[in-house]
This record gives C-alpha cells, structure tokens and sequence, in this order.
C-alpha cells in the first residue's frame, strides 16, 4: 500500500473546490491558503469551518490573529453562518489572540508559541473539534526578523496540531498575485498542502482563481479554476462545481418557432439541445431568439429570455415589429426577460444570477443573446469556464437553450473565440451570413451541425419583412460574403 493510499481526505464542503482537490484536504494535516487583499482567504476558512458543522457535523476552532471573533461573526452573517448560535451549541469556539491597541508595543521575537498551542488544544477539547483555522499566521511572524527562526516556529506549530489529530488550515498573504506564494517566502516550504487563491486584475476587471499548488503525497487537479464568492453560497468554484452527466437524452422534439428552420433541423430541436446562432448585426438572430420564445409560448413552456446588447423597452419594440407581444407572454406567467447590459457584473456573478433563476423560474427554455457581449468581461478561458458550467446546468434540466453570437470581423464562418471553444458542448449550430450579390446584400442560413439527427446542409436563401424570417430555397451558386469594414 502506497502512502497516496494511506491519506484519507477531509470534504471542506466548499461548493466546487472538493472536486478541485479530488476529495477535500488531506486529513490530519495542516493546508496553508495564500493569497493577495480581496482574495477570500477569511471566507475559505470561515467556510470551512462552516461546512464542516453545518454538512459534517465536524466543530472547529477558529484561531483569529488580526480581526476580533465580532468581526469575523458579522461578516459571516452575509454568507449565511450562525457563528454565535454555534458556539452556544459549543460546535464553534474562538481562540482570539488578535492585537489590542494597548498591545501594540510589543517586543519583537518574544511570542509564545507554547501557550497558544495550550489554548488551542484546550478548545479542541473543548468542543471535540476535529477542524482548525488560523487566520492570519503572517501577523505572527511579520515580528520575528529571522527566517530561520520563522522556519523553526512553524514547524513546531503543524507538529502540534497534527498531534491533536485535527486538519487545519493555516492562511497566510502575499505580496503580489505573481511574487512567490507566500509573504515570508518560508511557509509554502515547510507544510504539506498549498493551497493559492488569486485576485488578478485583467482588462479593468478582477478575476478570482483558486489552484492547489501541492498535496504532498496525495493527489489534486493542477491548474487554476475560477471562482466568485456569493452572499448565501460563500465560495462558489466554478465550472467544476456544476459538472455533472445526465443518464439519458432526450427523445422529445420541440419547435424553433420558425418553420423552414424547423424542416432544416429535421423537424425541430431535441428538447435538451444547446443551441448556437451565429452571425453579424441585423442578421437575425435577435428575430430567432423571439420566435424561439414565441414558440414556448404559444406550447405553454416558461422561457428565461436574457438580453446583453438591449433595453426590455428595446426588445419589446423589435417584438412588436415582428408581430410578438412581450407583455402577453409575460403577462401569461410564460417570459421572464432580464434585460441588462454585461458590463453591470461580473462573468461569476452573471453565471449565478442565472442558476438562482433556473432553481427559481423553473423554464423549460432559454435564450442568451448575446454570448458575445460577455466576451467584453474577462479572457477567453473564463468565459469557457462560464459557459461549460451554464451548458451543464442547462442539460440537467432538460432546457432547450438557444444562444446567439457574432462573427469576428474578416472571415466567412469565423465566430468568437469562445463559440470555437464551444463546438463539443453545443448540439446544433446555426449560421446567419450576408452575401454581396450583384446590387443587392442577401441573407442566408445554414445549419452546420445537428447532433443525433439528420439536417439539412444547403445553404438557403433568408428575407426578413414585418411578418418575420422565411426561409427559402437553395442558393444555386455561393455569393461572395459580405464583411462590413472590408
């Protein structure tokens, strides 16, 4: 037997990060959590400790260095965390060795470990505790000049608390996002497990990751994921958190709402389908995306109808142009439009929106128009990250989703980055182009993929008139693809 064998795992319970480390932190151990101001190092631990008395029936101790047990009750109001009722259930137990104002004159080198390690073991006792946190060891150490000595006192410190048999999670900070793991340069060396939680500023915008840099003889995913912290939920990794398969596909099939489309499609989408419509502004796709509603509408489906590029009022005069009343169908209980630009939150936050009116609403469709509006709000990767997680979520509950995107500039089938990235989660691929034929700009569509189905692969001749979208015959011969700016 292997020691990867030997080491069982304790699930933190955090939403997503347990999949991360294939199980949780190892057990009996000490997991020190770097990471820079705004990271959420304090709410990992307080989460922690949370999970494992709320999920686990596990107490813990919670050893505070900088912020008094007050501040640390109140935060943990927003996430949800009755510290206070826990403590009287002596399930939760402070160890509060913060500083006091009167205690800033402090000569350096002379902290006593030994008494700490005391009290600590003492509330283990206590309360049967088998989790343990100590935020922020760096308080401590800043006042001892000697790494050496840092070194030294750290390593009797994890001998302690791996003798009480608890699994601890020390945190620590950095500097910078990219300046080594920790702020003392000696933490990350000693212990077992380290765990980097990153706040990195990218485009205007921050972006949080968590990523397990080690497990010393236990195994983890490599690499970083990225997650968002949400009143109610605390921290939320994400796509992992969501990623789940489903035991059967379904059979059924559903309407467009547009007849041509649907006969293209081989009579329709199959009602857990994810599809995707490209192409450039005013080709369609907003049409599309109010037909498909249209169409849950006139069967009695709910449908979740999310718009990044216009205003309710924007949307609900396109409608009308094309014959489709929003305030019916909303009216109906049948349409829930949300309505706001991308730019207002985060992709994270985007995402969570969205599952809370999933869990809520309960559609049995959704549009997303557009896709790339969000590309506005963060690099490639996490809108990947993004859309894997709301792909899943959607086939969990079997809704038939349309999204929409628009071509980059310069190529005939080019759409985003992201779309490309999207070709083995989408089940059906629709494009939208303009032609430049002689004197006139024509639309067509084509349908370029069709999972499990049959589907017709011309590519067909598109007008648009206040009635809607008709689809028509074959175009005999491919015009020359029209790209506004060339």
């Amino acid at each position: 037997m292997t020691e990867r064998d030997l080491i069982d795992k304790v699930p933190t319970g955090i939403t997503g990060f347990d999949p991360v480390a294939l199980g949780g932190l190892p057990a009996g151990r000490s997991t020190l959590v770097v990471g820079s101001t705004g990271s959420g190092k304090t709410v990992f631990a307080v989460e922690y400790l949370a999970r494992g008395i709320s999920r686990f029936q596990q107490p813990g101790v919670f050893v505070t260095f900088e912020e008094r047990p007050s501040a640390v009750r109140r935060n943990a109001e927003s996430l949800g965390f009755p510290i206070a009722q826990w403590e009287n259930a002596h399930t939760w137990a402070f160890v509060d060795v913060s500083e006091r104002a009167e205690d800033e004159a402090v000569t350096v080198g002379v902290y006593n470990f030994a008494a700490l390690v005391a009290r600590i073991e003492s509330a283990v006792r206590r309360i049967g505790a088998t989790r343990v946190v100590l935020d922020s060891i760096g308080a401590v150490f800043a006042r001892y000049p000697d790494i050496g000595t840092i070194r030294t006192e750290l390593v009797r410190l994890s001998a302690a608390l791996d003798r009480m048999g608890v699994t601890t999670v020390i945190t620590s900070e950095r500097r910078e996002n990219q300046d080594g793991l920790s702020k003392l340069g000696v933490e990350e060396f000693v212990l077992d497990n380290v765990v980097v939680l990153r706040n990195v500023l990218h485009q205007e915008r921050r972006r949080r990751t968590v990523e397990v840099v080690k497990f010393r003889g236990a195994p983890h995913r490599c690499g970083e994921w990225l997650f968002t912290i949400a009143e109610e939920e605390g921290m939320v990794v994400i796509p992992l958190a969501f990623l789940e398969h489903r035991e059967r596909a379904s059979g059924l099939r559903v309407s467009s709402g547009n007849e041509g489309l649907d006969a293209m499609c081989g009579g329709g989408f199959y009602r857990d389908s994810i599809i995707l419509v490209t192409g450039p502004t005013g080709a369609g796709k907003t049409l599309l995306s109010l037909g498909f509603a249209d169409a849950a509408f006139r069967a009695g489906q709910r449908c979740l109808f999310y718009s990044f590029d216009e205003t309710r009022q924007q949307l609900a005069r396109s409608a009308k142009g094309w014959g489709f009343d929003l305030d019916v169908m909303e009216d109906a209980g049948l349409l829930r439009v949300e309505a706001e630009y991308a730019e207002v939150a985060s992709l994270e936050d985007h995402f969570l929106k969205m599952r809370r009116a999933i869990a809520e609403w309960k559609p049995q469709r959704m549009v997303v128009d557009t896709v790339s509006a969000l590309e506005r709000m963060g690099p490639t990767r996490s809108l990947l990250d993004f859309m894997i997680a709301l792909g899943t979520l959607l086939r969990q509950h079997e809704i038939t989703s349309l999204l929409t995107s628009i071509p980059t500039r310069g190529g005939e089938v080019r759409t985003p980055q992201v779309a490309l990235e999207l070709t083995g989660l989408t089940d059906v691929t629709i494009m939208l182009r303009d032609l430049e034929g002689p004197g006139e700009i024509r639309r067509a569509v084509s349908v370029l993929q069709m999972r499990g189905s049959a589907h017709d692969s011309a590519i067909r001749r598109v007008r648009i008139d206040e009635r809607g979208m008709h689809i028509g015959e074959p175009l005999p011969e491919l015009s020359r693809i029209f790209v506004p700016g060339t």
